[in-house]
Formats: structure tokens, C-alpha cells, sequence
């Protein structure tokens, strides 16, 4: 499964992507949005991670893109901030799936990552 991380947090993307690559998912980071449109131009993920950091806007325009590009890739939002604890973020991206806090332990980013790139089961309610 291919997954792409979006973030400035260098150290933290990192560490995602070594928990991803570890539970057998094949990673591509990129930490601007120019960068994560050429990756979606070029390859198709399964997951997004988009860090929603000082700059919400970056996330929001990575996940546009998706949309477009990719619409069956679904998308975790990250974020350090309260702001979408509303669960406005799925409002706005048809393709979320999660927003979890920035604290979440790399290796339940990496279970989250696997249940969604999973295809829905015939019959099995969304959710």
C-alpha cells in the first residue's frame, strides 16, 4: 500500500514514515504542496497524511488535489491544534477519514493507515 505523508515537521514526519514503513507500506513524503502534487501526478496512494499545521491551508490544498486526482484515496488529517475538533474537516474533504491529534503514537497512525487503505467489505456499513 502506498501512502503519502504532507508535513512541515521534519522529525515528525520521519518518524511516521519509519512506524509506516515498518508495518510493510511503501512511503513518499513531501513537505510542500507543490511537492505532494507532483507525487499525486505521478503515483497513486492509498493514504494521505496531511499535517495540518501553523498554516491549515497547505493541508486543505493538498487534500483539494487529492480530491481531484485521486478521489478514492482516503485522507487522515493530523493536527496539533483544536481547531477542527468540531469535525468541520469532514465537511470540507469528502475524502477524510480521521483527524487525530499530533501526539498519536506513530504505530496507531500505521494500524489507522492499514484499516482505511483497506477496500469496504460487501455489506459492511461505512464508518
Amino acid at each position: 500500500m502506498n501512502v503519502l505523508i504532507v508535513g512541515g515537521n521534519r522529525p515528525l514526519v520521519f518518524l511516521w514514515a519509519r512506524s509506516l514503513r515498518r508495518a510493510g507500506f511503501r512511503v513518499a513524503l513531501a513537505n510542500t504542496p507543490d511537492t505532494a502534487a507532483e507525487l499525486l501526478a505521478e503515483r497513486r496512494f492509498d493514504i494521505l497524511i496531511l499535517d495540518i499545521g501553523p498554516e491549515p491551508g497547505c493541508a486543505l490544498s493538498v487534500a483539494d488535489m487529492a480530491q481531484y486526482r485521486q478521489p478514492e484515496a482516503r485522507i487522515i488529517f493530523v493536527t496539533s491544534s483544536s481547531f477542527f475538533s468540531d469535525g468541520s474537516i469532514f465537511t470540507l474533504c469528502a475524502n477524510a477519514c480521521a483527524c487525530v491529534p499530533s501526539g498519536t503514537a506513530p504505530e496507531d497512525l500505521a494500524h489507522m493507515a492499514a484499516h482505511y487503505a483497506r477496500p469496504p467489505q460487501p455489506g459492511a456499513r461505512p464508518g
